[in-house]
């Protein structure tokens, strides 16, 4: 058994996005390459965006404090402080529209992944 503060690691990672070039910083919570859940929480800058990706599986983006914006081709979703947004199939990308920490979870499926016969 784990326990983890998303509150903290939430802290540290704006305070790291804050100051770094890029505007965002993560931290892996739980999981990673070899398993099939993955969490992160992510600190990012106000402005900052993660650019259009292609959604690996199944995934949800909740908003531990901030304010963003989910795109998906034409298509934008808002999230606060408390929020859970499920995202898309597809394409997505997410922009803080203020100061925000995320945690991203990530459930891998074949879904959305070419084959390789494809």
């Amino acid at each position: 058994m784990k326990k983890f503060s998303l509150t903290a690691i939430a802290r540290t990672q704006m305070r790291t996005a804050a100051t770094a070039s890029s505007g965002r910083s993560a931290s892996t919570v739980f999981g990673g390459h070899e398993h099939t859940l993955r969490q992160t929480v992510m600190g990012l800058a106000a402005g900052t965006e993660l650019k259009e990706h292609i959604n690996p599986g199944e995934a949800t983006v909740m908003v531990l404090s901030g304010r963003i914006r989910l795109s998906s081709g034409e298509q934008h979703w808002e999230g606060r402080t408390g929020d859970l947004l499920v995202m898309p199939s597809g394409t997505s990308q997410i922009t803080a529209l203020e100061e925000s920490a995320l945690l991203l979870s990530v459930a891998k499926t074949d879904r959305g992944v070419p084959s390789a016969t494809s």
